[in-house]
């Protein structure tokens, strides 16, 4: 006796398990991307605080991608607001030179202060 059997109706292969058949679904082929630490962060808000989203993401094929998409617009984002408080706060190479202990503390805050605003802004909304 088989253990598949298909049905034309509706185009699905069932698998025998036990004394019923299930049918046997597969998510789509999705190409592989790679994520970083945004996008892990992400995706961790996601499957404890967005789960319908997360299932539709996922059952659909695009979690990789969107993941990837959010990934590079908040490292952009990071990197730019970096740049700007940098600029004013006027954190400079000169400063670097003369006092890199001063220098690495600025600069540590502000890399602080801009991770919160991209975490709100991009990432846990």
């Amino acid at each position: 006796m088989e253990n598949r059997i298909y049905d034309e109706s509706n185009g699905l292969w069932y698998a025998e398990q036990g004394d019923y058949y299930l049918p046997e679904l597969a998510l789509p082929p999705e190409e592989e991307k790679l994520i970083g630490i945004w996008g892990q962060r992400h995706l961790r808000y996601l499957k404890e605080h967005k789960q319908f989203v997360y299932l539709n993401l996922l059952t659909s094929g695009r979690l990789n991608e969107y993941l990837a998409s959010v990934d590079e617009q908040a490292e952009d984002m990071f990197s730019r607001l970096v740049k700007e408080y940098a600029d004013r706060q006027e954190v400079t190479e000169q400063l670097k030179t003369e006092n890199q202990l001063l220098w690495v503390q600025k600069m540590n805050n502000i890399q602080a202060c801009v991770r919160g605003v991209v975490e709100r802004e991009m990432i846990y909304l």
